[in-house]
Parts: structure tokens; sequence; C-alpha cells
């Protein structure tokens, strides 16, 4: 392939970040925006030794499963990746994409059917509506090239900001939000962050919504200590009835970390109040609490199925957040611990507990690969043994600390419920834990992230017996 070389190429499979991969004279060819089944005709913009990625000009014979986006930034935006691909399909490839890592990732056999010799995956729970349905998003502020303020999303690998207020993933309180907020900073002469000379106050707005009582709060994040004209700005976004609490984030950084440690509130209570079946949860801006509510019912629902409480049981909930699993679960078990290290969410966490009457849950704020094994060697110099019966992990993108797989290892719990929002960092995971005596039950893909490339997987693996 050459740079600026058009060629025609039919679209066999797609990578894990949602492009489409095609061969041409047997070269493969990665070309963004393209779907499985696509005849196409794309320019190679960058070529390497063994392949190269291509732009998408024209599709010369769609694919069944291609469809017409519903934004009209979709291609630009860099937030959604599949919105081309029909939803059923994309179920598929997220399965695929699970099974493919627990494959060459965990070195895993693969039963394409239930009862078959290898794990196997179950079909991932989708959606009846899968859109406007992110509780939580974070709006880069910024100005176009003509001078206007504006707020998006960046587009795929860079910090340019698409404009948009009208996210087809995001509640609708957010275009309203986004609109009240631009006219605040017109108004004001309030100018926006520049990342190059780290000048300008405003970076984001952050916006939560609580789908259980349809209430609203608007975080703007901000390169100073004091926002002025706040007065004014509460008064505007409040004309929303939805916009209970108004606060902002201090972030004077350089990096590219969105938020801060402080937060001053300005209107309400700095949190809302969200409910999942009978628990209600205190989010406040730094929480960590999952985006979409509806699956994520569902996928508590596959946690509580996988740990098949008697009543009994001590559980440990390590990565908890603010909670929400741990408190979930803890009217059928004897005692739950959490343990989680931003120490805000842990406030969220306690706080929680009391709101919800759970006296058997205590929380712990640190690294789980710090807290667990000073918990067993506390206990162990008190001549008891570390209690573990399961022990539910939900780490971030890149997986288990090793020392906290070995320690987790040495309690020995008889279940292990591993949450994740990465297939191939949990595939190594896995590995880890089988080789340390476990066994993959079961595994069940939860469709979190809609459009995207993005889905989270909950496994169910076992402790072999002697």
């Amino acid at each position: 392939m050459n740079k600026d070389q058009i060629v025609e190429v039919f679209i066999e499979d797609m990578s894990e970040d949602g492009a489409g991969i095609g061969k041409a004279d047997g070269y493969p060819l990665f070309v963004k925006d393209a779907v499985v089944g696509d005849q196409v005709r794309a320019k190679v913009i960058k070529d390497k030794k063994r392949y190269a990625y291509a732009k998408l000009l024209e599709v010369l014979e769609p694919s069944p499963d291609r469809v017409k986006p519903l934004c009209p930034v979709a291609g630009p935006c860099g937030g959604c990746q599949l919105q081309a691909l029909s939803y059923d399909a994309q179920l598929a490839f997220k399965r695929r994409k699970v099974q493919e890592h627990l494959r060459r990732i965990g070195g895993f056999g693969i039963a394409e059917e239930e009862g078959g010799e290898g794990i196997f995956v179950r079909p991932v729970m989708g959606m009846e509506m899968p859109w406007c349905y992110r509780n939580k998003e974070q709006f880069p502020v910024g100005r176009n090239k003509e001078g206007r303020i504006v707020t998006g999303f960046y587009a795929g690998r860079t910090h340019s900001i698409i404009d948009t207020s009208d996210c087809m993933l995001s509640v609708p309180v957010c275009e309203s939000v986004l609109a009240r907020f631009k006219a605040w900073m017109e108004q004001y002469g309030i100018e926006p962050y520049d990342e190059e000379t780290g000048t300008g106050l405003v970076r984001h707005v952050l916006i939560r919504s609580s789908r259980h009582f349809g209430s609203s709060m608007v975080c703007p994040v901000i390169n100073g200590e004091e926002l002025p004209h706040a007065k004014e700005l509460v008064e505007a976004l409040t004309a929303d009835p939805q916009v209970v609490s108004v606060c902002y984030n201090v972030n004077t950084s350089r990096g590219n970390v969105i938020l801060g440690e402080k937060v001053v509130p300005l209107h309400g209570q700095p949190c809302i109040i969200d409910k999942i079946q009978d628990r209600l949860f205190k989010i406040s801006p730094l929480s960590f609490y999952q985006v979409n509510p509806t699956q994520t019912e569902r996928l508590y629902a596959a946690v509580r199925e996988f740990c098949g409480l008697t009543g009994e049981e001590v559980l440990w909930d390590l990565y908890c957040g603010i909670g929400t699993i741990s408190l979930y679960l803890s009217g059928g078990v004897k005692q739950a611990y959490g343990v989680e290290i931003v120490p805000a969410a842990i406030e969220d966490a306690k706080m929680n507990a009391q709101i919800n009457g759970c006296k058997n849950v205590e929380y712990y704020c640190g690294k789980a690969e710090e807290v667990l094994p000073a918990w067993v060697e506390k206990e162990a110099a008190e001549g008891r043994t570390a209690a573990a019966d399961i022990m539910i992990v939900d780490p971030p993108r890149k997986g288990c600390d090793k020392t906290l797989l070995d320690t987790m290892l040495q309690m020995t719990p008889q279940r292990i419920i591993y949450v994740s929002c990465d297939s191939a960092t949990l595939a190594r995971d896995l590995k880890i834990l089988c080789e340390g005596g476990y066994r993959v039950e079961a595994v069940q893909p939860v469709d979190m992230f809609p459009q995207t490339v993005h889905v989270e997987t909950v496994v169910l693996m076992s402790r072999i017996q002697g």
C-alpha cells in the first residue's frame, strides 16, 4: 500500500476499536466507519509494514447490518464507534470480542454451545432502547474557529471539540443545561480553558442525573479557585426544575485528568440521590457510579445470581466505589466489607450504608492491593484466619494488581465474581486465578455502553476442591 492510494475492499471483520478490516491484494486494511459486509472505496492514510489505515470514501455496497446513524456527528465524534452497525450486530460483535480475548489472552477454549467443551460465553444482555442512557456526561468547553463558545466531545484521538449539545446517548436535560451554561459564559465574558496556554477558566461541564428521581447536578470544572458570577449561573441553571444541585470542581493542573479533588457547593446538596432496586445511593461529583442505570440493575442481578447467597457468607467488595454492589447484596450476607482508593467515594459509601440502614457493611479507604494483605496479616497476628466466602472485584480498565490476585488466592474464597469493563485485562487475570486453583463457571457480558465498542463482563469462578 502507498499513502493516498485509492482501493476497493470488502470488509471481512472488525477490530476491537470498531474499525472495519478488509484485504487489498492480501494486505490488511483498517477502515474507520466501515462495518462487516460492506464493499467500500477507501483512501490509504497511513502505511505500516504489515497493514495500513484508510479513510472511508464511499460505501459501494452496504452490509445487511449497516444502519444510518441517528447522530449527525457520529462519524467525526470519538464517542460512538458502532452507530452504523445494527444493534443485534453490535451485541454479536461484543460477544465475539469477549470470546477472542478469553481465547487469545487467557488461553481458554471456547464452547460454541452451553455444556460444550471450554468456556461458554452467554449472549450479551442488551437494551430494549439503546439510546439516551447515560446518567453522567463530561462536556469539554472551548471556542471554535469562528470564536464561538462550543461544548461537545473530542473528535477521535484528538482534543478538537465536536460541537454538540444533543448527544444521542445523554439524558435530555443535558441539552437544556449546556444551552443555559453557554449563554451565561457569553453574557459575562467567561473564558473557556485553553490547553496550549493553560489560560482561561472553564474546562468541562459535568452533568450527573438520577434516573429514579429525575433530578440532576451540574458541576463545571474550572482552572481557578473561584467562579465569577456564580449567583447568576445558579439562577440560570435552576430555571430548569430538574437541576437541584450546582457546584464547581477545581482543577488547575496542566494534565489531561478531568476532575480535581476540591468541590465547592453553590446550590442545594453537593450530591444527588439515585435508587437501585430498594437501595438509595448518594452520588457526588467524584463518585464512581455506573453510567447506565437500566443495565446496572441487570448487571447486579447477574452478580447476585452468581453469588448464590444463603445469608451466611462473608463478602468482600473490592474497588467498591460508593458501595453499590456490597449494599445491593448486604441483605443476603452475614457480613460485607468494601475497599476503595477514593476517599470521597468511601465517605459516600459509609453514608449510603447509613441511609439504607445496612449495619453489616464496613468500608476501608486505600488501595485494594494494600488493604487486603494488611487485613490478612492483622487477622493472622490475632490468631484468626482471614474469612472470605465470596470476593467481588470491579477494577478499572487496567485490571487487578498481581499482589491483590495473590492475596485473593491466599484467602481461598469459595467464589470469585469478577466484574470487568475491559475483557483483555479480564482474560489476563482469569488466567492467573485459574492457575491458582479456580475455574470459570459462567461468563455473562452486559451491554452497558450501546453504540460503543465497550462491553461489561461478569464472570463466576469457583474454587477447585482438593
